[in-house]
């Protein structure tokens, strides 16, 4: 799993441990741009940046299943990211806690590697809206669950790793 905040190099850093694996670089891409042009120009950025030796599938809210799906011992997937999968689940009212659980079970006997991305919510102030501090408390103990079951756990800032775990 690779924790860091926004614009810290996480993704990048999680693209180059895929690409360095030897494997085949496999993008599971959780973002939804819609109407949003400033998100279709990050997707648009991501895209060029990995260039055409990676595979790209979009999945905005079924990610476990895709994960059971297209996981395989010759594969590195990376998952960029989970905070807009729960942002997206939360705005279609699914049940977090339930697909996040399902998440940190099923993601621990896939074969291959699978890269795990996410925004580091919880270190600055409480959220004044409800639903701001609902999504923190969503993503925190997402990390928290996966950060027990995955055998590695990276904090970028800067654009430079730290190992937590592993």
């Amino acid at each position: 799993m690779v924790l860091g905040g926004a614009r810290s190099g996480k993704s990048r850093f999680a693209e180059r441990m895929a690409e360095e694996s030897g494997l085949g670089a496999v993008y599971f891409a959780t973002a939804r741009p819609g109407e949003d042009e400033e998100m279709a120009a990050r997707i648009d950025h991501h895209r060029a940046r990995r260039g055409s030796d990676w595979t790209t599938l979009e999945e905005p809210l079924q990610l476990a299943e895709l994960l059971v799906r297209e996981a395989a011992a010759d594969k590195a997937i990376l998952v960029d990211c989970l905070t807009l999968w729960i942002t997206n689940l939360m705005l279609e009212e699914w049940d977090v806690e339930a697909r996040c659980e399902e998440l940190a079970e099923r993601v621990t006997s896939l074969p291959g590697l699978i890269i795990l991305v996410s925004n580091e919510v919880g270190m600055g102030i409480v959220p004044e809206n409800r639903m701001a501090r609902e999504f923190r408390d969503h993503a925190g103990r997402l990390h928290q669950k996966l950060g027990e079951v995955v055998d590695e756990v990276y904090l970028v800032a800067a654009g430079l790793p730290m190992k937590l775990k592993g």
